[in-house]
């Protein structure tokens, strides 16, 4: 079997990180362009940022997209959480192939079909309850939960599988209850499984458009979509600032779990150490 060369495996890597970043970073510096025209440089400038904080539109979808962001990954860690704990503790069960399909069905059904379906079951409810009025933040965050907790279980399945029973044996030979030892010693075990699943499900909601367009209303115009509308009347340099902020503010918080996960690993493996050294 031929090994590849060191040098030619960076070359290759070097390669597929640069088509990934290289257009991010050019959106990153294109954001500081002064010229109108975004493929166009003619001088640094922080005048499209400032036009950004001018233009009402941007803004109040930008907030309202961060609004259901936090929302739906919220619901979805909480809800998550307890189907994955099911999937990877409790093996086969009745009604097992049935509850994993419902669990894995949105990773695999295309959004359309999710959409128009939570728009016929709105609008079906609606005209027989009077309820939901409309669509609007509600229904889409309804929608953004349905399509994360698949995600989020997952996460949490495989981390649950992975864990050491010994430790929630041991509290409950002490005469802990089975829900006292979810929350106090299997909870911190998986909390990394929460916090990627959790941020997974933030990326997913703020980026979603297909869902989006089909669970809006009057008033509850998101980001994606208005993005869309103007990119296809052309590109606009503040789209570029807009971004920019946006993947600064993602940044800073992968980097933040990133930092929290480690300290919480290092914390759990220096209290394993004690309690076996004590033991």
């Amino acid at each position: 079997m031929i090994k590849p060369s060191k040098p030619l495996s960076f070359l290759v890597l070097g390669l597929g990180y640069g088509f990934l970043y290289l257009p991010i970073a050019l959106l990153v510096i294109y954001s500081f362009n002064e010229s109108k025209l975004v493929t166009l440089w003619s001088g640094f400038s922080l005048k499209w940022y400032a036009a950004l904080l001018d233009d009402d539109e941007l803004i109040t979808a930008a907030w309202l997209s961060l609004k259901i962001a936090l929302m739906t990954a919220t619901a979805s860690v909480v809800i998550g959480t307890w189907a994955g704990f099911v999937l990877g503790r409790f093996g086969r069960f009745r009604f097992f192939t049935l509850f994993t399909g419902m669990v894995n069905a949105p990773l695999v059904i295309p959004e359309v079909i999710q959409g128009i379906s939570l728009l016929l079951l709105f609008v079906a409810m609606e005209q027989s309850f009077g309820w939901p009025e409309g669509r609007g933040v509600f229904t889409i965050w309804i929608g953004h939960v349905m399509l994360c907790v698949s995600y989020v279980a997952i996460v949490v399945q495989s981390r649950v599988r992975e864990l050491n029973l010994s430790l929630e044996e041991a509290a409950m030979d002490l005469g802990a209850r089975p829900l006292k030892v979810f929350f106090v010693i299997t909870l911190p075990l998986i909390s990394q499984a929460l916090v990627s699943g959790w941020l997974l499900s933030f990326t997913l909601s703020l980026d979603d458009l297909v869902l989006t367009a089909f669970l809006s209303g009057p008033g509850s115009t998101t980001l994606p979509m208005v993005i869309f509308s103007r990119v296809r009347l052309g590109l606009n340099p503040e789209m570029n600032a807009l971004a920019t902020l946006f993947i600064v503010l993602v940044s800073v918080g992968v980097v933040a779990a990133n930092i929290y996960m480690s300290v919480m690993t290092r914390k759990r493996e220096k209290e394993m150490r004690l309690a076996f050294a004590n033991g």
